[in-house]
């Protein structure tokens, strides 16, 4: 298909071309994971809060003539939200989107994995932090590890391709889950990313010395498991780090979002659920879009306002700055 060069890039003033927006559907969630959301007594969004699908659609349509051409679906966990292949098969229609994946806990996948296949979803990265059941309930709080497993199955028959897996890694919790979440990228197809812990906690506990380092973890699977190659076939706007065992099975990824920040290929931007922009995850400041959605504002206005935004991003997320402030709002009202 021969998708039209974009008008007039989303460039901001590094330089940095944005065309991965990121759109959180809900910010509920049905497993309360310490480093994403409180456990308990959490104040959801009003329902008349949230956009609509149209009006995410619309937003889509405006981006799409200026190169945004890669969607991912988050939360909060989004299928928790009502009918969402529906959303899926209206983003799928507008010309120019080339690439739309989503994340999910995987809770409800195996139930609606068929639906977002059928509705042109294709790709998945399904969150998962321990193969452990017992580890699995004392990092999310909740029960429902074999629901994942569950989901990852059905997406597997279904014919998703790629899967996924994405662990976060927390010095003095998750080291016993290296090893056997390298097998099992080796025994099922799908891809393991380990993430380090970053800071977006409800709770603001996250401490420096908890992030375990991508550079280690490679370390430990190299010395229990075998040679890991690096991958020369990825984009350097990825986050991500590939590597494949030396011997074609398996293949594992690093997100070494404190060690090694990516700040400077960054290519996203983000859209939350209540209709905020947001040019960076760690964001202070957020633009309202939904407001201009719900008062009928022209597409130019909205173009030059996430124009304005990106405009505004900085240059690095700072967490290893003295001058770190982290984000008000947790993980899960800002969309993964």
């Amino acid at each position: 298909m021969n998708v039209p060069a974009p008008i007039a890039p989303l460039v901001d003033q590094f330089g940095r071309v944005h065309n991965n927006l990121r759109i959180s559907v809900t910010d509920r969630c049905n497993i309360r994971c310490f480093y994403c959301m409180p456990a308990d007594k959490v104040q959801f969004l009003p329902r008349k809060d949230l956009l609509t699908f149209e009006e995410i659609s619309r937003f889509v349509a405006v981006m799409a003539p200026f190169g945004v051409n890669k969607l991912r679906l988050t939360g909060g966990e989004p299928l928790v939200r009502n009918d969402l292949p529906t959303l899926v098969a209206m983003l799928v229609a507008i010309p120019g989107i080339e690439d739309i994946s989503l994340t999910t806990n995987g809770i409800l996948l195996a139930e609606q994995a068929q639906a977002l296949y059928d509705a042109g979803l294709r790709r998945l990265n399904v969150s998962l932090d321990a193969l452990d059941p017992q580890k699995f309930h004392e990092i999310t709080r909740r029960e429902g590890y074999e629901q994942v497993l569950a989901g990852i199955e059905a997406a597997r028959n279904v014919g998703f391709d790629p899967i996924k897996i994405n662990a976060v890694s927390i010095r003095g919790m998750t080291e016993s889950e290296i090893v056997p979440f390298g097998h099992f990228a080796r025994e099922s197809g799908c891809e393991v990313r380990f993430i380090e812990y970053m800071p977006l906690d409800a709770d603001n506990r996250w401490e420096r010395d908890k992030v375990l380092f991508a550079s280690e973890i490679i370390d430990v699977l190299r010395r229990e498991i075998g040679p890991l190659n690096p991958m020369g076939t990825q984009s350097p706007h990825a986050p991500a780090t590939d590597y494949e065992f030396a011997d074609g099975r398996g293949k594992i990824g690093v997100i070494p979002s404190v060690s090694q920040p990516f700040c400077d290929q960054c290519n996203r931007f983000r859209l939350t659920a209540d209709g905020k922009l947001r040019n960076c995850l760690f964001s202070l400041d957020e633009t309202d879009i939904k407001q201009l959605l719900r008062s009928d504002a022209g597409d130019s206005v909205i173009e030059q306002t996430v124009r304005d935004s990106l405009a505004q991003k900085w240059v690095g997320h700072q967490i290893n700055s003295a001058d770190f402030v982290q984000p008000g709002r947790p993980m899960h009202s800002i969309g993964g």
